[in-house]
């Protein structure tokens, strides 16, 4: 496998798989967000985020708010960056009815609140974040590159510019969000992208960066006869 300067998250909220990723040395850190928590079926948040870092104790965690009010994605705010060192607090950057969440950002950044502000799509938010946040404070800005396009616009153009602005502030890494596929990672590698968070999927694709792709039509092939092999289907 290629090396990469990229750091490979996993997005995910299975706490055995997070674990094995963990121990097995395959990322470098984890995301978490409400609809992934939703999915693997977590009834305790407070109990999965205190695990979590237990098992975790070295390595990026991000765990979200799930308030829509200023007020109250405070307090969770509080309650989440307790959890351990190694904990960012998720931020979207808009709540429910579009309004801008730049000031609790800014707040909680000054004091020194590691965060990781989410659901960003535009350039002009990416400008926003960096000019809020504390310089030397670690902070992620997650790009939703994967969402824009599949909208079918390519979002290169906004990825390369986003690295440029977040350079600009010490402390401020560009996180790539909602990964599609293996080759993202290289893109992302590419352009000089802090973070890359990737699904299981694609984290187990990994090893697959820089094989040479002439195996690929015999490898292809005898996959196909396997399948065949189990299906008991025939021609003749």
């Amino acid at each position: 496998m290629r090396d990469l300067n990229v750091e490979v998250f996993a997005d995910g909220a299975d706490i055995e798989q997070m674990k094995s990723a963990y121990n097995n040395k395959e990322v470098d850190g984890f995301t978490t967000n409400p609809s992934l928590m939703a999915k693997a079926g977590i009834k305790d948040y407070k109990q999965f985020a205190e695990d979590a870092v237990k098992a975790i104790p070295d390595a990026s965690i991000s765990f979200e708010v799930f308030a829509d009010d200023i007020e109250t994605m405070r307090k969770e705010a509080e309650i989440l960056m307790n959890y351990g060192k190694n904990v960012f607090v998720k931020i979207p950057v808009v709540n429910t009815q579009g309004e801008s969440l730049i000031s609790l950002i800014k707040e909680l950044s000054a004091e020194n609140v590691q965060l990781n502000v989410t659901a960003v799509y535009t350039i002009e938010q990416v400008k926003e974040i960096v000019d809020a946040v504390k310089e030397g404070v670690p902070t992620y800005v997650s790009v939703f590159a994967g969402r824009i396009a599949d909208t079918g616009v390519d979002p290169m153009p906004l990825m390369k510019e986003a690295v440029e602005v977040c350079y600009s502030k010490e402390g401020v890494k560009l996180l790539w969000a909602s990964c599609r596929e293996l080759y993202n990672v290289i893109q992302a590698d590419e352009i000089g992208c802090d973070i890359i968070t990737c699904p299981g999927d694609v984290v187990k694709k990994l090893p697959n960066i820089g094989r040479d792709i002439n195996e690929l039509s015999v490898d292809t092939v005898k996959g196909f006869a396997k399948d065949i092999k189990t299906s008991g289907l025939a021609i003749l």
